[in-house]
């Protein structure tokens, strides 16, 4: 028996890559999707890359078939799903949440960060962060209370977060990094990050034939990352946007401790695959290779390259990750499957498109 399926948000780039997944998924049923802008009109009118494979119609966001729903996904902008979590909750509905309105821990450091006063967060407490590979056990607990008939939530990785950590975290759990020092952080990702809504960066005649850094120092991901490899004040984050419609590229600088100075490439290889050798969804590539964003385009994967320099101390880490998928849409799925007690691969793409 199939599970009923809701998207909150539907028509955006996010939620319009979730409509995707779900809408060949062999466990859960999409049945609802919204939009406040686009509410009365099909999807496929909307987006005609559905034509013929679908005859649902956007909905406005209080649809109250939503609350019929076993899963609803909320592909919003940050405070929006501050507004309905608690009720889907209450309601017995599970919530898979893309937004950055329960990630972090610390209510106070989304005040400051997100300017926005957190009125739930007692939720923060019960909720599972959504990054499978690093928190499994998080999402394991969650799935146990599910199966004993609660409506969970799940708290999803934003898209720098989850690339940026994938290639940090190996080394820094095994204590590899210096204790002190900065580890830099320089992220390049598509136009389909910075959301459906157009803005002069993102318009075509902004965005085409141009590389730019921005919101350097004060990107709202930082405290993210900090928190998941638990390096309060030593990122360095520098975002930037790239002429591409999909796909993100972190490369994360590391200082090594000065005992792991020696460190070889082939050996952090092996720890990295070591590490991963239980995610289906991470590719540690050998030594001397270095990923590419085409190569995971339209896949829920994520490809990990390393490099050490000794002379300077530092371990490069790069990942690349599609930001539509791994870092966003396929990021839920891959969560509710967990929760819903499925095999986390279910209904997702492990290949990329190869051209």
């Amino acid at each position: 028996m199939a599970y009923a399926a809701g998207i909150v948000g539907a028509a955006g780039y996010a939620g319009v890559e979730l409509v995707r997944l779900l809408l060949s998924h062999p466990d859960f049923e999409l049945k609802v999707i919204t939009s406040n802008a686009d509410a009365g009109q099909s999807l496929a009118s909307v987006y005609p890359a559905f034509a013929g494979m679908s005859d649902l119609v956007f909905s406005a966001h209080d649809d109250p078939t939503l609350t019929a729903c076993d899963v609803v996904f909320l592909a919003v902008p940050h405070t929006a799903a501050l507004a309905v979590v608690p009720e889907l909750l209450a309601m017995g509905v599970t919530v898979v949440d893309l937004s950055a309105d329960y990630r972090l821990n610390d209510p106070a450091v989304y005040e400051h960060w997100y300017g926005a006063a957190h009125t739930s967060p007692e939720l923060l407490q019960v909720r599972a962060f959504g990054l499978p590979e690093l928190f499994a056990e998080d999402l394991a607990r969650l799935a146990d209370r599910h199966a004993a008939g609660d409506a969970v939530l799940v708290a999803c990785a934003g898209c720098f977060p989850t690339a940026t950590s994938l290639a940090a975290a190996p080394a820094i759990r095994a204590g590899w990094t210096a204790p002190t020092g900065s580890v830099v952080v320089d992220a390049i990702s598509g136009v389909t990050g910075a959301g459906k809504t157009p803005s002069a960066r993102t318009h075509y005649c902004g965005a085409d034939e141009n590389v730019e850094a921005y919101n350097v120092c004060r990107h709202r991901h930082t405290p993210e990352i900090e928190q998941i490899l638990e390096l309060s004040g030593r990122i360095v984050f520098t975002p930037h946007l790239a002429p591409l419609r999909r796909g993100l590229l972190s490369t994360v600088t590391l200082p090594l401790a000065d005992d792991l100075r020696g460190l070889g490439a082939e050996e952090a290889v092996a720890h990295y695959r070591d590490f991963y050798a239980d995610s289906p969804f991470v590719r540690v590539l050998d030594a001397g290779q270095t990923p590419k964003t085409s190569s995971v385009a339209g896949s829920n994967a994520s490809q990990i390259g390393l490099a050490v320099n000794p002379e300077a101390g530092v371990l490069i880490a790069i990942a690349a990750i599609d930001n539509l998928c791994k870092g966003a849409a396929g990021q839920a799925v891959q969560c509710a499957n967990i929760v819903f007690g499925l095999d986390e691969r279910r209904g997702l793409p492990l290949l990329a498109l190869p051209v």
